[in-house]
């Protein structure tokens, strides 16, 4: 039994599913190191996982770890301001366009949790209006119509998960993506109720059509609800300022995470004056307070690696660098397939995306056109890749700034042998 074995078999023992409830590959993974992770056995993989996108700079950037241990030999938290959380946060604020005033969670679920609450607060409305096969978190009003089965009549929402009140289903108002008369129909019918709107900019992979994102912004001020992004994953990932800058609509609220903690537990929630202010209870109406306590909110140590990771993002070149890689695998990736007679659709911006095993002309504009994609045929792509040294999640490639020539070579090799055992 080799020693990745024996750890599993240990791991069997202590968590539920014998893992951390992530991804679910029989894989431990000892180190990281820019581009790359090792498993406990010593093979070493291209990575696209990321940790699931924080690793923006790569693993163990020298430059963010020299700011770690710095802090490190300081203190690692406070539960009181440091200067390190201030100086995150005018960055944050001069580089987001919505950002006026910003507050700290610790995880993506918390953040849209308080943006969502913060709208409930602003508007004295119950319900939000999210978007089907959006996700936004753990928190009960995140788990509804994420990955639906019973494909409900709009706008009823379907919970996610086993122990979400029955009660919270019916605050919790559900569209279709991409579909702005729909849309338009459920918040005309529902205005005197909505308390606010939230969406990924880019849903999962599916990026919005032209208009989209603009006319949601319409609709958001034509019935004066606030407008969320939830940019736990596209903020700095898809430009410096988000993809508020890259689709050039500005919110009113957002959610931030994955890169401003630089790999260390650190989310945002940011906005316009009007609605932050109601985290100040000096500031705000009494029945609008918003009380907001995290016992790692804005610790040094994350503020550190987050302003370090702000830093390389910001260098010129950086954003091209990641770009021009991710585009192309992502036109390998689909010309490769194609040219084989394997029919396939590849889908998100070029610094993440995946591809959908179904006929290629298939339009994929909302979480229902993803259905028509072979899950299962997916799985054995990532598992072939898996085999060939290329790590990825279950439906994600992640660029980097530390991906480079040499692992763009063997992640052309890897697609070119899963590209031969689907031909067998």
């Amino acid at each position: 039994m080799s020693e990745q074995e024996n750890i599993l078999n240990r791991a069997s023992q202590v968590f539920p599913q014998g893992n951390l409830g992530n991804v679910n590959y029989d894989l431990v993974i000892s180190k990281g190191n820019g581009s790359r992770v090792w498993d406990q056995n010593g093979y070493e993989y291209v990575d696209y996982l990321l940790g699931s996108g924080p690793m923006i700079v790569g693993h163990a950037n020298p430059r963010v770890n020299e700011v770690v241990i710095n802090q490190v030999s300081k203190g690692s938290t406070f539960f009181i301001t440091n200067d390190l959380s201030i100086l995150l946060a005018e960055e944050i604020i001069s580089a987001v366009p919505c950002a006026e005033k910003i507050r700290y969670c610790s995880t993506g679920s918390e953040a849209t949790l308080y943006a969502m609450r913060l709208a409930r607060a602003f508007t004295k409305k119950d319900k939000i209006l999210k978007f089907e096969g959006g996700y936004h978190g753990m928190n009960d009003y995140a788990l509804m119509s994420m990955y639906p089965k019973s494909l409900n009549e709009f706008p009823l929402a379907e919970p996610d998960s086993a122990g979400i009140p029955k009660s919270l289903q019916s605050e919790v108002l559900v569209a279709p993506f991409n579909d702005l008369e729909t849309t338009q129909n459920i918040v005309s019918e529902h205005c005197s109720e909505i308390g606010g709107i939230i969406v990924e900019p880019l849903q999962r992979l599916i990026p919005p059509i032209p208009g989209f994102l603009q006319g949601l912004r319409q609709i958001a001020d034509n019935f004066e609800i606030p407008l969320i992004f939830d940019e736990t994953v596209t903020g700095f990932r898809l430009a410096y300022g988000g993809a508020q800058e890259f689709y050039g609509v500005t919110p009113d609220l957002c959610t931030l995470g994955k890169a401003i903690g630089g790999g260390f537990p650190l989310t945002a929630v940011a906005g316009k004056n009007k609605y932050m202010l109601n985290l100040d209870k000096d500031l705000a109406e009494a029945d609008s307070f918003l009380p907001q306590v995290g016992t790692l909110s804005g610790n040094p140590i994350a503020c550190a690696a987050g302003l370090e990771t702000l830093a390389i993002l910001k260098e010129e070149g950086t954003y091209q660098k990641m770009f021009s890689y991710g585009n192309t695998i992502k036109s390998y990736l689909e010309q490769r397939f194609l040219s084989e007679g394997i029919e396939c659709v590849v889908q998100g911006e070029d610094v993440l995306f995946d591809i959908f095993f179904c006929d290629s002309k298939t339009q994929i504009i909302d979480y229902r056109s993803t259905l028509s994609a072979d899950a299962g045929l997916l799985e054995k792509f990532n598992k072939s890749l898996l085999n060939s040294g290329v790590l990825k999640g279950g439906s994600k490639f992640y660029f980097s700034s530390e991906h480079n020539d040499d692992d763009l070579k063997i992640t052309i090799q890897a697609i070119d042998k899963a590209v031969n055992e689907f031909k067998v």
